[in-house]
């Protein structure tokens, strides 16, 4: 059985075993990310939550192709990102399908069967564009190895995509370092020669480090803290940051820590498209000239497809416990004072 939120369980010497009320339990928060990435995806209501988080980026994806379903071939990398893939394709196809239905109805009397069979023929373009070796995972693999591991775990399918002509769009299940991305997926898919690469994420844009389980604990590795970071620098505007150290360093001098998450205020100046675009560009390798477009789930739609694990404390900074403030702070921390270590 669960061992559920305030809940205890004791063995004592004698070997009498009980489960008893400790603390209060607070608002349930489970992890939403465990949903995304992590969970065994044969679970009905996760297989479901997986497609949802896939089907509520069909709009977002519709306006970035400028809903030119023909030129607009759809894949996904990796395999754990295949049914949120199936989610993608389903929310396009619905969107085609009204589409057909409309052009039919406009047509009135004006009828015949070439019309008709060149409608209905009109389909999603679907690929295998890419294929993962299924014995490496790169997620959790150490950091010494793995950007030597990156460059060859993935292989391109090559005929799949007519060139300078086809907008390639395919899904992840997250970003989280942007590692593999532009040191193998990106240039990787640029061999193919397409007009566009959008890489669509299935979760949001992960800002804040873990300290409940999975090991994501230092700021310095997420691309979207590094994306918010050269915004500042743009700006000119790089002192804030050494304000917002400040800001932690007299927190921790007055035991205080835990009260605030002052890491928020480095994403706060930005909209979720800026840190986007500034996301594609730091992906994008140097020389390659094919342009690069990423979509994140918003977490509007994140919450709508994991209804019952609402805990985002990886996207939005809202930690459900004082702990999560003091490790976010301590990591945004060691990340100014230039410490490769964990936030705990």
């Amino acid at each position: 059985m669960e061992l559920m939120p305030g809940k205890g369980l004791i063995v004592k010497a004698g070997g009498e075993v009980s489960v008893e009320t400790i603390l209060e339990p607070k608002v349930r928060r489970a992890c939403s990310f465990e949903r995304i990435y992590f969970s065994r995806g044969s679970d009905e209501k996760i297989y479901r939550e997986r497609i949802a988080l896939g089907y509520n980026l069909s709009e977002q994806v519709l306006n970035a192709v400028n809903h030119d379903l023909k030129n607009t071939i759809f894949s996904f990398i990796p395999n754990t990102a295949e049914v949120a893939f199936y989610g993608l394709w389903k929310g396009v196809d619905d969107y085609l399908e009204s589409v057909k239905i409309q052009r039919i109805l406009s047509w009135g009397n004006d009828i015949n069967k070439d019309k008709l069979v060149e409608m209905l023929s009109r389909k999603i373009r679907v690929e295998k564009v890419a294929i993962k070796d299924v014995k490496m995972r790169t997620f959790i693999t150490e950091d010494t190895s793995r950007n030597e591991m990156v460059q060859h775990v993935y292989d391109v399918t090559y005929g799949t995509v007519q060139k300078g002509v086809d907008t390639l769009v395919v899904i992840d299940d997250s970003i989280v370092r942007g590692t593999t991305l532009k040191e193998s997926i990106v240039r990787m898919l640029t061999r193919l020669e397409p007009k566009k690469i959008i890489v669509v994420s299935s979760a949001p844009q992960i800002r804040y480090p873990d300290c409940y389980g999975i090991d994501m604990s230092k700021m310095g590795d997420f691309i979207a803290f590094r994306a918010a970071v050269e915004l500042w620098k743009e700006r000119g505007r790089e002192s804030c940051l050494q304000e917002f150290y400040e800001r932690c360093k007299e927190l921790q001098r007055t035991g205080q820590l835990h009260t605030e998450n002052v890491a928020q205020k480095v994403y706060q100046p930005f909209t979720d498209e800026e840190i986007s675009n500034k996301v594609a560009q730091l992906i994008t390798p140097p020389d390659i000239t094919t342009p690069v477009q990423v979509i994140f789930q918003t977490i509007d739609s994140l919450h709508k497809a994991c209804p019952t694990n609402t805990g985002d404390w990886y996207f939005t900074g809202n930690y459900p416990t004082p702990g999560g403030n003091r490790v976010v702070n301590k990591a945004f921390m060691n990340y100014m004072e230039g410490k490769n270590v964990r936030g705990y």
